[in-house]
């Protein structure tokens, strides 16, 4: 029976879509993690080789026939953690860290989010990153999720849309359901905070993919907002 220790006590979850060029070097710096011992990625109706190239790199692959949304990613990437953790009868179940698919080898650099979990200090943590790049109107998506956050707690986090978290089971089922798609990330850290869970931010030297400015990028940005407004809109 596994005790949970710190050589395994993390599993990664990587929500993907379209992602075949970057996903294998985001879960094989992952996998190196200190902690670490399960990488999942849930394929959220990729039509190019994410799964394959994500089942290459030794992760553990769940996929969603049509897109879904991050939201629900997250949701079914956490399940399977959860089930292999029952397989595997272990005493504590693996906290979890979600990172986005873009990250690529800047994922190995995500340390710093397991260890305020790990060592009890959080139940959640918040990825900041070092160095940004502001494009094309993603300002006010962050803006509309700070201020919203802000209202409904009294705090606002530095970069409220940033997916990299780490989290334990607990704050996670804390949280469910989780809100749709976008807004998953706005509404995760309002429903911890509200009901008294420890929530900090972590610099980091992760990096994305950037976003650019052309049509697929304002639609993106598009449904973003949308996803963000219902989530607080729910939560009012």
């Amino acid at each position: 029976m596994s005790d949970g220790s710190s050589a395994d006590c993390v599993a990664v979850v990587i929500p993907a879509r379209d992602e075949a060029d970057r996903i294998q070097a985001t879960v094989s710096a992952a996998a190196r993690l200190g902690g670490v011992g399960l990488v999942v990625v849930v394929d959220d109706g990729s039509r190019d080789g994410t799964a394959a190239a994500a089942r290459r790199a030794g992760a553990a692959v769940m996929r969603h026939a049509r897109n879904r949304g991050k939201g629900a990613a997250m949701e079914t990437g956490a399940e399977a953690v959860r089930l292999l953790d029952q397989r595997e009868h272990r005493d504590t179940p693996r906290h979890l860290l979600f990172l986005d698919a873009d990250l690529a080898d800047t994922a190995a650099m995500a340390a710093p989010l397991i260890e305020p979990v790990v060592a009890g200090k959080a139940d959640m943590t918040i990825a900041f990153f070092a160095a940004t790049v502001k494009l094309g109107g993603h300002g006010l998506v962050v803006g509309l999720s700070g201020a919203g956050i802000r209202r409904a707690t009294g705090w606002q986090p530095t970069q409220p849309l940033n997916g990299q978290r780490c989290l334990t089971r607990a704050a996670f089922e804390a949280a469910r359901p989780l809100a749709r798609g976008w807004g998953a990330e706005t509404g995760l850290t309002i429903d911890l905070l509200r009901k008294g869970l420890r929530v900090t931010e972590v610099e980091v030297e992760l990096a994305h993919r950037a976003t650019g400015t052309g049509l697929r990028a304002q639609l993106h940005r598009a449904h973003q907002l949308a996803d963000v407004a219902r989530a607080l809109a729910a939560r009012r």
